[in-house]
């Protein structure tokens, strides 16, 4: 089997795959400071508790944009697996190229959400990654990375309204029942998800329309993109394993 790491500013999502069937999957924290044991002692207990056995674990693939947490990371794979995991990074043939103006730049995050879009739906395809940042990343029909947006996310957006205004709590970001809000809790849900959605619908628009591609997939992952996802029609498809399944075709090409 194969396990596979996306590791996030804020969490490190691991999927576990038996050939191209998604078999489970969980969360750790990025944040918090692990040794290698500890790492390896979470990995394996969250393994085990959804039925599968260490040694059944044969390869790993990761991606990272928290370079602080690969050195206890990768040795927990190398103590507790004993295996060497695959890192995306250059010289990892991906399926996308980057045509951008300094590739060294463009997140490991983007070009596997990148890679696992264009091979699941093929191009041109806008990827949509509601994370803590928001990105939207172009690829074209051949497979070349050409244009990304960055955006703050919804979480980035939130911490700031109750952390810098002395007055405003911290809520749970989620639609509320109207736009036309009576009182402050659902007020700040309304600007935070209605202002997600009117920017994600603009970028949408003005990237589509600059790019000049016409017959264009809008594919959408990310833990909040499912709130975004259901109240426009500018996304076609909104795929929460979309990282997890581009680090799993990565993987396939590596071999």
């Amino acid at each position: 089997m194969l396990l596979t790491m996306d590791v996030g500013n804020t969490n490190i999502t691991f999927g576990v795959f038996d050939g191209a069937v998604l078999v489970t999957t969980f969360r750790m924290t990025t944040k918090k400071p692990r040794t290698s044991d500890e790492f390896g002692v979470g990995i394996i207990d969250m393994i085990e508790r959804n039925q599968i056995a260490r040694k059944e674990i044969t390869h790993v693939i990761t991606a990272s944009v928290v370079p602080d947490v690969m050195y206890s990371l990768n040795n927990a794979i190398i103590k507790y697996f004993d295996i060497t995991p695959i890192i995306v990074g250059p010289g990892i043939k991906t399926g996308i190229r980057v045509v951008t103006e300094n590739p060294k730049q463009i997140g490991a995050d983007r070009i596997v959400d990148a890679a696992g879009a264009y091979e699941l739906y093929g191009g041109p395809v806008l990827v949509l990654d509601f994370g803590t940042a928001t990105t939207y990343d172009l690829v074209d029909a051949s497979g070349a990375f050409v244009a990304g947006v960055t955006a703050p996310g919804i979480r980035i957006s939130a911490k700031a309204l109750w952390q810098d205004a002395a007055k405003l709590p911290e809520i749970e970001i989620c639609k509320p029942s109207s736009i036309l809000a009576q009182e402050t809790i659902s007020s700040m849900q309304a600007g935070l998800v209605y202002g997600q959605i009117g920017q994600t619908e603009y970028i949408v628009r003005s990237m589509i329309a600059e790019s000049g591609y016409q017959d264009i997939k809008v594919v959408a992952t990310g833990g909040l993109g499912r709130i975004i996802a259901n109240e426009t029609e500018c996304i076609d498809i909104y795929d929460p394993n979309l990282t997890l399944s581009g680090l799993r075709l990565i993987f396939e090409k590596q071999k």
